[in-house]
C-alpha cells in the first residue's frame, strides 16, 4: 500500500513539474516572438501584449501604466559613410548616427514653473541642475539645502532638474516611475525619452532651451550646473543683484574659463572627439559644465545660435562655440570652482565650512557633504581667520 501511494505521489509530482515546465516554456515562447528590435540601440524590449499576459501570470504593472514606446528619429545612413568610421568606438558611433536628432517625446513637464511666459520675470533666478533617473538622494538633499525654492533678498529662486532615460525593459520603467513620482510631490523636473548619457549632455542642454524659450522666456539669470556641485545660493543672488545695470536683459556668462585648449584625440578619455567629431584642433573659450551662471539674454541668444551649430557631444564646449558665434566673450570668476578648492595644508580639514561660505558654487560634493556644508555655512556663530583667506 505504501509503495503504491509513493508510486501515486511520484507521479502526481511529476505531472505538476511538467506543468509548471509547460507554463515557463510558453512564457518564453511568448516573450521571444514578442520582443522588438531598438534600432537605436539594439536593445531588446517586450511589447505591450506580452507585458499584458505577463501580468496575468506574475502580477506585473499593467500595460496603461507604463510609458508608451517612443517615437525615434530615423538615424543618418550617410554618417556611417565618413573615413574610419567602423573604427570608433561604439558612442562615438551612434553620436555621429544621431547627432541630427533634437526632438524628443517629453516624458514630464512643469510647464507653471515660472508662473507662465508672461510672468517669468518674477523668476530671478533659475536653478537648472542636470541629474540622472537614478540620482535621487542627489535631488532630495539639494531640494533641502542650496536649491531650495524661496525668497532671499526679496527675489525668487525657482528650482528645475533636467532628466532623460536610464536602463532598459524594466529598469527603465522603474526608474520612470521614481521621477514620474518625485515630480507629483516636487513640480520640477523635465524628463525626455533619450538616454541620459555623457555624450546627450549637449543634446539636454538644447532641450532646456526650448522649454525656456516657450514657457520661462523672461527668468532673470540661471545657474546652470550637475546635480553633484555645492552652491551658495545666497551669495549668487547678491552677486547678481550688484550687477549694476543688468537685470537680466543683457549678457553675462561666468564661470570657471578654460580656453587655448582643443578636442582630446585619445581614445581612452572620456572626452574623446575624434576628427570624424570635430575637425577643428581648436575650442573656443568655454566655461566648465559643472556649473556656471548666465542672464536670461545669454541663454536666449545661446538658444538662438545652437539652431545653426551642429551639436558637439561635449556641452560646456558647445556652449563656447554659441558664444563664440554670437559675438559674447565668458569670463573668469574667482568664486567658481569646476575644479575644487586647492587647500594649502594637508593639517587641516579641507571641508571646513570657512573655506565654502564666501564661495559660488564647488564641484563635486557627495550628497551628505552637500547636507552639511549647508548648515554649517548657515551658522550665525561660524567664526573665519585669515587662515580661511581664498583670495
Amino acid at each position: 500500500m505504501n509503495l503504491r501511494m509513493g508510486a501515486k505521489m511520484r507521479k502526481r509530482d511529476l505531472e505538476m513539474l511538467a506543468v509548471l515546465l509547460t507554463g515557463v516554456l510558453c512564457l518564453v515562447i511568448i516573450m521571444n516572438n514578442n520582443e522588438l528590435e531598438d534600432a537605436t540601440d539594439d536593445v531588446k524590449t517586450f511589447s505591450r501584449d506580452t507585458y499584458e499576459i505577463l501580468h496575468q501570470h506574475i502580477n506585473l504593472p499593467k500595460s496603461t501604466d507604463l510609458q508608451p514606446l517612443s517615437p525615434r528619429c530615423v538615424r543618418s545612413e550617410s554618417a556611417s559613410n565618413v573615413d574610419g568610421f567602423s573604427t570608433l568606438p561604439y558612442n562615438i558611433q551612434d553620436f555621429l548616427l544621431y547627432r541630427h536628432c533634437r526632438e524628443f517625446p517629453m516624458l514630464l513637464d512643469v510647464p507653471k514653473k515660472c508662473g507662465g511666459p508672461q510672468n517669468s520675470a518674477d523668476v530671478f533666478l533659475l536653478l537648472v541642475i542636470k541629474s540622472s533617473p537614478e540620482n535621487y538622494e542627489r535631488r532630495e538633499v539639494l531640494r533641502k539645502t542650496w536649491a531650495k525654492e524661496q525668497q532671499h533678498n526679496g527675489v525668487w529662486i525657482r528650482r528645475i532638474f533636467l532628466i532623460g532615460t536610464t536602463g532598459t525593459g524594466f529598469e527603465k520603467i522603474r526608474f520612470n516611475k521614481l521621477v514620474k513620482i518625485e515630480n507629483r510631490e516636487n513640480q520640477d523636473i523635465l524628463q525626455w525619452d533619450f538616454n541620459d548619457s555623457f555624450f546627450n549632455l549637449t543634446l539636454k542642454q538644447i532641450l532646456f532651451l526650448q522649454w525656456m524659450d516657450k514657457w520661462c522666456p523672461q527668468a532673470r539669470f540661471l545657474l546652470n550646473g550637475d546635480d553633484d556641485i555645492f552652491a551658495n545660493t545666497f551669495n549668487i543672488i547678491e552677486y547678481l543683484q550688484g550687477q549694476e545695470g543688468n537685470d537680466g536683459s543683457k549678457h553675462l556668462f561666468i564661470g570657471h574659463l578654460i580656453q587655448n585648449v582643443g578636442p582630446i584625440r585619445h581614445p581612452a578619455s572620456k572626452y574623446y572627439v575624434p576628427v570624424q567629431v570635430q575637425e577643428s584642433d581648436r575650442y573656443p573659450p568655454y566655461c566648465g559644465g559643472g556649473g556656471f551662471l548666465l542672464s536670461g539674454f545669454t541663454a536666449r541668444t545661446i538658444y538662438n545660435m545652437s539652431h545653426s551649430i551642429t551639436l558637439l557631444p561635449i556641452d560646456d564646449v558647445y556652449m563656447g562655440m554659441c558664444l563664440e558665434k554670437a559675438g559674447l566673450i565668458p569670463e573668469s570668476h574667482f568664486g567658481v570652482r569646476t575644479a575644487g578648492l586647492y587647500i594649502p595644508s594637508e593639517n587641516v580639514d579641507e571641508y571646513h565650512p570657512c573655506y565654502y561660505r564666501e564661495i559660488i558654487l564647488v564641484h563635486r560634493f557627495l550628497p551628505h557633504q552637500i547636507f552639511v556644508m549647508w548648515y554649517e555655512i548657515q551658522d550665525p556663530h561660524l567664526k573665519c581667520g585669515l587662515e580661511f583667506n581664498m583670495s
